[in-house]
């Protein structure tokens, strides 16, 4: 093992992780596999941990207490100067909604538990990424769980093995398989928990405990190790993407890369170790952590404030700010507390550190307790932040993959009785639950019992579900189906996240080619062959079909959009997305629907595009000082309202059939 003395090159790395973790949120074109920058921070920081507590065994002098002060002092004091930053802003910025998250989120991070919390907020119906102010805490949550139970684990094998190195290897190992396991079946897992990221904190800790070597590398074989660990960083930071499967194997490119940085020069200074030595590389490495600490923020708040996409110029001046307020961190909140000129004994920062956790803890539940305080927002603009989410009796007619598979289907009619047959079946994913102001108030005036069946991200359409999960549903909505006297049955969807993906460019729930590729000409041929035999089996059992047509996305999101201009005196009445680009955009699903419908009196196309766009040729995000939509696709319930007249010709088809006695799906069976 080497002796332990400061490491310029080891600075320079970390800089390449900060550089690489910023350009990626910040959206820089081409660093589509920048989040791997917190992986080399884990290697980086498992080894630099690993030797400190190595060497002070190694001396007799190695202390828990000590250890646990001296992370204290270099963690929490700029993580709390961030937390009471963001919490300030927040007051001025955040709807209450997301402000009464922050403080979850705040009360989670001082228990070192915040990549729990996210955790499980990782699902359909989640606050996006990019509104969550501390969601990088994550990692910190991470090396923190791990500084606690590390040096304990240390400690026991090193005092009670006489192969302890093999059995901490052994820990990598077992950690790893974990990753790889969890990669395919609880991916949120996999990249939240410590369980499945300490291999690589251990990866750097075996590196710093590994037996000297009699026979050193030689200068040429430590220049070729050294390059070809840049090469699997920088392959990993330019090759891979959100769609990456990440960490799991994946993640060994960041890894060995560290590993082998980091050995190599060890050894040599490589050339490679040369311009990480380097005054500017040493210099972004030093202020790394606060720069970590402050970019993301700054992004997310400058996401909220802002009424349009980031250009270029915005975006670097952005991140020319998050690394001011990283250098003004690092000078006047981490040095100081780094070198004992405040708090420097260690009772004093451990009990300044333990107020700190509670006055923070107890800011963050009380925002929990006053829902955000929404008496901070002026009223028009409360008005639209509340759109940002449905009432509870929404939410409760939708099944995804963190509730009951066997959730009751909603029931809307005379009565809304579970035990009422259904004439109307409406059945798709979210955006049918979306529609259920329109279809409670149409059921009531035609007196037509409605059975809803919706699911999360789930087509209905029999083989083209995404997952398991939607595969069963579907087959539990047709089983439903054959017990009630349903005679309608409309078809609801999201249809381009199928064929096209989010606007973010995520074709996760996009149809893929038979060798799980994402090809949008094949997306829209088994999207057209699934909507086709969909229809085709639902009239041969004499239902009576119709499709609904999605509402016009917005490129943003309209609550959060509105809320912030009405709170910046900025007029609302013109925010929206132009009516030509919104047929541009659903060109093919026009084409199909229209297709099929012209094969069948039986089959009718209903379209949401009339009453959400005017004759000017714009999709309003807003009418009469209420936000039409919920996020940039789901309609809220002010939007949902406008539907009632198209669908009221499914509702007035049902109540004929009904009052006439005459079915054709009694006649079909």
């Amino acid at each position: 093992m080497s002796s332990l003395v400061y490491r310029r090159d080891i600075d320079g790395l970390r800089a390449v992780a900060v550089i690489a973790v910023v350009l990626f949120h910040f959206g820089v074109p081409g660093l589509t596999g920048g989040f791997v920058g917190v992986d080399v921070f884990f290697v980086i920081s498992g080894y630099l941990i690993t030797s400190i507590i190595w060497h002070q065994r190694e001396a007799g002098r190695f202390s828990f207490v000590e250890f646990w002060a001296r992370r204290a002092r270099r963690i929490l004091p700029a993580l709390f100067v961030l937390i009471v930053a963001v919490l300030a802003v927040g007051w001025f910025l955040m709807a209450p909604k997301d402000y009464e998250a922050l403080g979850h989120s705040v009360r989670y991070q001082v228990m070192f538990a915040s990549n729990l919390l996210f955790m499980r907020q990782d699902g359909y119906f989640d606050v996006a990424s990019d509104l969550k102010p501390l969601l990088h805490t994550w990692s910190l949550a991470v090396e923190e769980q791990f500084y606690i139970v590390f040096p304990l684990v240390l400690t026991l094998l090193a005092s009670r093995f006489k192969h302890w190195r093999l059995a901490l290897f052994s820990v990598l190992l077992i950690s790893f398989g974990l990753s790889v396991w969890a990669v395919a079946q609880h991916p949120e897992k996999a990249f939240f928990l410590l369980p499945m990221r300490a291999w690589e904190l251990l990866a750097g800790a075996m590196l710093a405990v590994a037996p000297v070597s009699k026979t050193r590398l030689t200068s040429s074989a430590a220049q070729c190790i050294s390059l070809l660990g840049l090469g699997l960083i920088l392959i990993a930071v330019f090759a891979y993407d959100k769609s990456t499967p990440f960490p799991g194997i994946a993640a060994l490119l960041p890894v060995l890369g560290v590993v082998a940085l980091i050995w190599a020069n060890e050894h040599h200074t490589t050339w490679v170790g040369h311009i990480l030595s380097s005054r500017l590389m040493v210099g972004l490495g030093l202020i790394s952590y606060s720069w970590y600490l402050w970019h993301w923020p700054v992004f997310v708040f400058a996401s909220y404030a802002s009424v349009e996409e980031f250009g270029p110029g915005l975006t670097g001046a952005l991140i020319a700010l998050t690394l001011v307020l990283g250098y003004l961190s690092w000078r006047y909140i981490e040095t100081p507390f780094r070198e004992r000129r405040l708090l420097a004994g260690r009772r004093q920062i451990l009990v300044a550190a333990g107020l700190g956790i509670l006055v923070l803890g107890l800011a963050g539940q009380a925002l929990r307790w006053t829902d955000g305080l929404p008496s901070r927002l002026p009223e028009h603009a409360l008005q639209y932040a509340n759109a940002s989410h449905w009432r509870p009796e929404l939410m409760a007619c939708i099944t995804d993959d963190k509730g009951p598979a066997d959730k009751p289907f909603c029931r809307y009619g005379k009565t809304a009785s579970a035990v009422e047959p259904a004439q109307l079946l409406v059945w798709g994913d979210s955006h049918g639950t979306a529609l259920i102001p329109a279809l409670e108030a149409n059921a009531r005036e035609h007196g037509v019992n409605v059975m809803l069946a919706s699911s999360a991200g789930c087509l209905p359409l029999e083989g083209l579900e995404h997952g398991e999960r939607c595969a069963a549903y579907n087959r539990r909505v047709e089983q439903a189906l054959q017990k009630e006297p349903v005679t309608d049955v409309m078809l609801v969807a999201r249809w381009s996240l199928y064929l096209y993906g989010d606007a973010k460019g995520d074709h996760g729930h996009a149809l893929k080619d038979a060798d799980g590729r994402y090809d949008p000409a094949v997306a829209e041929q088994k999207l057209a062959d699934g909507v086709r035999a969909r229809v085709e089996q639902l009239r041969k059992a004499g239902y009576r079909v119709w499709l609904m047509k999605e509402a016009p996305l917005q490129p943003f999101n309209p609550p959060y959009r509105l809320s912030r201009l009405a709170m910046l005196h900025k007029p609302t009445a013109d925010v929206g997305f132009p009516l030509a680009e919104h047929l541009k955009q659903k060109a093919f699903i026009n084409r199909l629907f229209a297709q099929i419908a012209a094969t069948d009196a039986g089959i009718t196309v209903l379209d949401p595009t009339p009453a959400l766009c005017d004759a000017s040729g714009l999709c309003r995000a807003q009418r009469d000082g209420h936000s039409l939509y919920t996020d940039d696709n789901h309609l809220s319930e002010a939007g949902a309202r406008l539907m009632l007249p198209v669908l009221a010709p499914v509702f007035e088809e049902a109540s004929a059939q009904a009052l006439t006695g005459v079915s054709e799906v009694n006649t079909a069976r």
